[in-house]
């Protein structure tokens, strides 16, 4: 006869391993796998258009927009809709933008022990020896905070201007 401690155990490793099957009705079993590589590539193109609208992404449920800012050279904003899926991480909206726009480029470095770290935007990259760096803020309603989390961990919710602002520290 099993136990419940084994029938627990059984079940949990059901939904944990990889390859286990997904429950049909849930909105993470439908989501796409994430990129395993340690970066992604950025195009050195000059921005041409801002498109408003993503390309359909089925249950992509909670749009927010990202506005890019320099406030070192005080080049002009740009901001860009995207969308995440129920519960996705910035990180996936950000490479759902990237495919569907080919105005806007990032890359990101995984360290081992904080996750993903955004390096660049739309070419231009944070620096050690200029002292730049690419701060993330997040606009709610009236108060606009700083992230205390990277984009491997920040969930946006409907509506949210995430601004990634190029500055100096």
């Amino acid at each position: 006869m099993m136990t419940p401690a084994f029938l627990s155990v059984a079940l949990l490793l059901l939904v944990l391993l990889p390859g286990a099957p997904a429950r049909k009705d849930s909105p993470e079993s439908d989501s796409a796998e994430s990129n395993s590589d340690e970066s992604i590539s950025a195009e050195s193109n000059s921005v041409e258009s801002i498109s408003a609208e993503v390309a359909p992404t089925p249950n992509c449920v909670t749009p927010f927009s990202i506005l890019v800012s320099n406030s070192v050279t005080n080049t002009p904003n740009k901001t860009y809709s995207t969308c995440v899926v129920y519960r996705e991480i910035l990180l996936g909206g950000m490479r759902r933008l990237q495919e569907t726009n080919k105005g806007f480029r990032f890359t990101y470095t995984e360290d081992p022990n904080y996750g993903p770290y955004l390096q660049s935007v739309n070419g231009l990259k944070g620096s050690t020896k200029d002292r730049t760096y690419w701060e993330l803020l997040v606009k709610k309603a009236n108060e606009t905070i700083r992230l205390n989390v990277g984009i491997g961990a920040f969930i946006p919710s409907e509506n949210d201007q995430i601004i990634l602002n190029f500055k100096e520290y």
